[in-house]
């Protein structure tokens, strides 16, 4: 289970596409030197198994249904990508409660900068939008965030200073996408409500 308070920024340093399937290599200061293989890792919100361990780096493999619902296959060498290790079971829940299995990918459609924030507008899919709600949580790209405005399809968040900063937010550009995990709750909620029915 992630939270989505990302703890690094970091970068790939290598993609191996194998058309289906592609293998990350990524160099990540600041996730932690106790990092061992099998480890969860969320990578851009992406839950991804540790494969293997080098000095700077580590490399996870990306299967078939990830590359088709992410932004995953579209990284290349030099991307940044936002890290968060697994939560432990004494750790906080900062954020909100999240799989690392993303529902499907938003676009950056405006981005409104003010003194103190960042008004950043995505247009999310359709399918997405019954389990999202003014004032709740959406996770994109792995942080965890509260929808400031909800309109159609699209949906706003307000981001301070602190989050622009030590996630890749503060770099995002309209036209870019970013990956959505939708709260797991609603979705269990609606299982439950249409088993009944």
């Amino acid at each position: 289970m992630f939270t989505g308070i990302v703890e690094s920024v970091g970068t790939v340093t290598s993609v191996e596409d194998g058309g289906a399937t592609a293998r990350l290599t990524i160099a990540s200061p600041g996730l932690g030197d106790d990092l061992v293989r099998g480890e969860s890792v969320a990578v851009d919100g992406v839950c991804l198994t540790v494969a293997h361990i080098d000095a700077d780096t580590w490399v996870a493999d990306v299967m078939r249904i990830t590359v088709q619902t992410s932004t995953l296959a579209r990284l290349t060498a030099g991307s940044r990508v936002n890290l968060e290790r697994a939560m432990p079971a004494a750790g906080r829940l900062g954020g909100h409660i999240m799989q690392g299995h993303v529902d499907g990918v938003a676009t950056l459609v405006s981005r409104d900068s003010q003194p103190q924030w960042d008004d950043l507008t995505f247009s999310v899919p359709q399918d997405m939008l019954r389990y999202v709600v003014a004032k709740g949580s959406i996770a994109l790209n792995g942080v965890s965030l509260t929808i400031a405005e909800l309109a159609e399809d699209r949906v706003t968040v307000s981001l301070i200073p602190t989050t622009l900063a030590e996630t890749t937010f503060g770099d995002s550009v309209v036209g870019d996408e970013a990956n959505v995990e939708v709260d797991v709750i609603a979705k269990y909620v609606e299982r439950m409500m249409g088993v009944r029915s």
